[in-house]
């Protein structure tokens, strides 16, 4: 039988369809984060001017440059002091969260290596009860307990889990979900020792909740992610190099250890100060990632997943102000709602795709 003769011109046409196919793989992801992005400020947008209280858009640019409306005096007070901060704070915690999920599941190569599964926000949530607790902290005392926490328990868990037998991901989520228990037995301890006031503050606190944002939170995280998420986009070629495997990335020049250490660090950092702000919002960062690696075609994306977690938030804190009338909820406990079934979705849809 003679051989396959490829002529000039079917070997451009395939070069040319490869071309085709590569730029359509790049375009979408391009697509879907600025859909993304667009979603999110849309979701801003829902949670200033809709709800039981509403704005329309002509009244909310002139109450930020400044005017009163007229017949509604209290208009300026509950966008400025309760929409707006509420609307960004939420933006900016779920940023923070759901970029900071993505990075353990990228680096980790394991869907259940969150912060929120893994004890980082279990263990940041206790840093920050013992700093509020035993010596009246807030605002950057509070961020650096959570920051404490959290910083301890992800040299606790990668400690643990370097080297042994088995896949180093999976030790990871094993020795975290034991931490994370004991974080929150030792949580519930504090709870028991401190007065009944500050109990429920912290009780409330430790569900997720928006109700205390104001501007200086704002201020504070908006600061901590102008910091780091630049140092996670400079990052981000040499996390995927890593997540592909170690022994390529090295091959490829890549410090894996520098790499694996630095990303941790990023995670661990902006987990805590989203905590420290927030509260430890439940599955926001579990789900980001899966949700937004399924919009682009099945990739990674950081950026996407950062943005997931910010409509999340915003989305989950309307739901959270509006689903009871007279009353709110705290938005974890929305996130909560809303997480366990995207959850069942996220392991339905990994079971189909291996069988």
């Amino acid at each position: 039988m003679p051989a396959a003769v490829t002529t000039p011109a079917a070997a451009t046409m395939a070069a040319g369809d490869v071309a085709r196919l590569r730029a359509r793989s790049r375009r979408r992801p391009r697509l879907v984060v600025a859909a993304l992005a667009l979603a999110l400020v849309a979701a801003v947008g829902v949670r200033v001017l809709l709800g039981t209280y509403t704005v329309t858009l002509p009244d909310f640019v002139s109450i930020l440059g400044g005017h009163s409306i007229p017949g509604a005096s209290g208009a300026r007070f509950i966008v400025l002091q309760d929409k707006l901060p509420h609307a960004v704070l939420g933006a900016l915690a779920g940023l923070a969260l759901g970029c900071s999920g993505a990075i353990f599941q990228l680096l980790l190569r394991n869907p259940l290596a969150s912060p929120d599964i893994i004890g980082i926000n279990s263990s940041a949530s206790l840093g920050g009860i013992v700093a509020l607790a035993f010596f009246g902290a807030s605002g950057l005392g509070l961020a650096a307990g959570g920051l404490a926490g959290a910083a301890v328990a992800a040299v606790v868990i990668f400690g643990l889990s370097v080297g042994g037998r088995g896949s180093a991901g999976n030790r990871f989520v094993l020795v975290g979900l034991g931490l994370a228990v004991l974080a929150a037995a030792l949580t519930n301890y504090v709870l028991s020792r401190i007065s009944i006031y500050q109990a429920s503050d912290a009780a409330i606190w430790l569900t997720g909740s928006l109700g205390q944002a104001n501007w200086g939170r704002i201020q504070l995280l908006g600061v901590v992610l102008a910091v780091l998420l630049p140092l996670v986009a400079a990052l981000s070629r040499n996390l995927h190099a890593v997540s592909v495997g170690e022994d390529l990335a090295a091959g490829l020049g890549v410090p894996v250890g520098a790499t694996r250490w630095g990303g941790i660090a990023l995670a661990v950092g902006l987990a805590a100060f989203a905590v420290a702000a927030t509260g430890p919002i439940t599955f926001v960062a579990f789900v980001a990632g899966p949700v937004a690696r399924r919009l682009v075609g099945g990739t990674h994306t950081l950026t996407g997943a950062a943005l997931v977690g910010g409509v999340v938030v915003v989305l989950a804190d309307f739901a959270a102000g509006n689903l009871i009338p007279g009353g709110r909820l705290p938005v974890g406990v929305v996130t909560g709602i809303v997480g366990a079934p995207v959850l069942l979705w996220l392991v339905a849809a990994a079971q189909r795709e291996r069988s």
